[in-house]
């Protein structure tokens, strides 16, 4: 009987891991397909006969991209707007969450501010009274356009509110008694236990600015203020002008085909998001908070 029941659960262990491993297959199979066919010939990506790995090795997809000042001129404005747009939205988020997770003696309107977050958040303004906002500002072709519309995400708050809201009032009642005011009490108490959430939101909003191309397409005029991903988008093999281009040229274009090359463009633009990722991930924990107030 208790063999029976040992190899049960050995059959058991062994059908769970197989729908892991089946699990991660599925969800690396496109992955590996791109990479093949970015790293393949123009001709074997056209034909349809690169599966999991590369049919005529061929860089011409990548040099396409990267030779091309252009592409690092769109890269640079994405990390600018990475840095810029997710340090004032984590400021803003912060400074937003922070009173909203105050009771109601404390901060009476609270009630009012959420009605209002909670109806923004269930019906936007829409796409043309956003432009008009952004034109009205004086913002088109400008740097800020690509930051300012989405500065402020309201789940992002909601995620920030509740994780303040489960601090224990022991540590602001602690901080009060021993004369700290409201700012001290965010910046010493609340930030440094906030982390994980901190975490959580930094990674949602660099990836939202990361793969952003829309507003760079209706915001942006000037093709040298471009995001990467506007780049990306708009870069085409139709788009180029053979008259203008020499023969050496023509025939490394006639190598790469808009396959293998849209394959290289997902790629590039996911290299900084699989760079931050496992740094952010770490501070991913839960319960940093528990045993923080004993009573």
């Amino acid at each position: 009987m208790v063999r029976s029941k040992s190899l049960g659960s050995r059959l058991v262990t062994i059908l769970i891991y197989a729908l892991m491993i089946l699990a991660a297959f599925l969800s690396l199979a496109p992955l590996v397909n791109t990479i093949a066919i970015s790293f393949s010939s123009g001709t074997a990506a056209a034909s349809g006969s690169v599966n999991f790995i590369p049919v005529q090795f061929s860089w011409q997809s990548y040099a396409k991209i990267i030779a091309d000042h252009a592409f690092w001129q769109a890269f640079g404005v994405s990390v600018m707007r990475v840095l810029v747009g997710g340090s004032l939205s984590l400021v803003l988020t912060v400074l937003m969450a922070f009173p909203l997770s105050c009771s109601q003696e404390q901060f009476p309107a609270r009630n009012i501010y959420m009605w209002v977050l909670i109806f923004a958040m269930l019906f936007s303004g829409g796409m043309i009274p956003t432009y008009m906002v952004v034109y009205k500002l004086g913002l088109i072709n400008s740097f800020w356009s690509l930051v300012l519309p989405g500065a402020v995400n309201i789940w992002n708050v909601i995620l920030m509110m509740n994780f303040f809201k489960g601090i224990p009032n022991a540590l602001e009642e602690a901080a009060v008694i021993d004369g700290a005011s409201p700012l001290q009490i965010l910046l010493k108490i609340y930030l440094p236990l906030a982390i994980p959430s901190l975490a959580t939101i930094t990674l949602f909003t660099v990836v939202g600015y990361w793969n952003d191309f829309f507003s760079g397409l209706i915001y942006i005029n000037d093709q040298t203020k471009i995001p990467l991903q506007t780049y990306l988008q708009q870069l085409s093999i139709q788009a180029q002008n053979l008259t203008t281009m020499s023969k050496e040229e023509i025939m490394a274009l006639a190598r790469v085909s808009s396959l293998s090359l849209n394959s290289a463009k997902i790629l590039v633009s996911m290299i900084p998001i699989l760079l931050i990722y496992p740094l952010m991930q770490r501070f991913l924990v839960k319960g940093l908070v528990l045993g923080a107030v004993k009573e």
